[in-house]
């Protein structure tokens, strides 16, 4: 019998009972991030498309309307309209992405190494990221507001608030640099225990504590098997808790 993958059956199938829980699938039925997600559950697999890999709405790729299948390289900027449900998906190498309604992302070039990707830059909206585990002198940044937040290997959610930021280490490592800042801020998660807000509101950033929100496992799911990998958390045992 021909070996599963550790995105189970079983997974699946609780995977799809609690975004019946939510209220999701049955009502937006194959619409949507949500829809995409059923699609690849009853699939176990997605087309490993470069580029824009998914979207719904209006995308645009440097102000010119996007279709899936076109390349997203350092130095394009990805939007989405602000239409409820519009997103857009974005695999780079080894890194994806998943961009809300109303979110404006640079994928900012290196100018040490053309062509390869240095930093990341959320102007407004929501963004999902999984990122390829990198040398130690190789990570890539964050900048998000008045925030710069370094990364190697791992998955975050990121939303642009007036004056904060709400970001979400989902695993690995970051580090956090902001105004005003005395040190470096280094979180290091297993699975979503440290949301925090950026909070620039008196000119000098701060890190606090918050709750997780606006984000799931399946999603992250979703784009770690683009790049042909998973969480750390599925073999852990610990899917399913958000």
């Amino acid at each position: 019998m021909k070996k599963m993958s550790a995105f189970s059956k079983f997974e699946r199938r609780q995977t799809l009972a609690r975004l019946t829980a939510m209220g999701i699938v049955g009502v937006l039925g194959p619409a949507g991030i949500p829809g995409l997600i059923q699609e690849v559950l009853a699939k176990g697999d997605l087309p490993k498309l470069s580029g824009i890999n998914s979207l719904q709405g209006n995308v645009t790729i440097n102000g010119v309307p996007a279709k899936v299948g076109m390349l997203v390289k350092p130095g394009d900027k990805v939007a989405t309209d602000s239409a409820k449900g519009s997103f857009a998906i974005v695999v780079i190498d080894k890194d994806a992405y998943l961009l809300r309604e109303g979110t404006s992302v640079t994928f900012e070039d290196s100018k040490d190494r053309p062509g390869t990707l240095a930093k990341v830059l959320i102007a407004t909206g929501k963004l999902l990221s999984v990122f390829e585990k990198r040398p130690n002198n190789s990570g890539i940044a964050i900048r998000a507001q008045s925030a710069t937040i370094g990364i190697r290997g791992t998955g975050c959610y990121i939303e642009i608030h007036p004056k904060r930021t709400y970001f979400c280490l989902c695993y690995g490592e970051a580090a956090i640099d902001g105004a005003g800042m005395d040190k470096t801020k280094v979180i290091k998660t297993t699975h979503h225990e440290n949301p925090v807000w950026l909070d620039e509101s008196g000119g000098n950033m701060k890190v606090e504590n918050t709750d997780f929100g606006n984000h799931s496992d399946d999603e992250l799911i979703l784009l770690e098997k683009l790049t042909g990998r998973e969480p750390p958390f599925v073999a852990m045992g610990l899917t399913g808790k958000y």
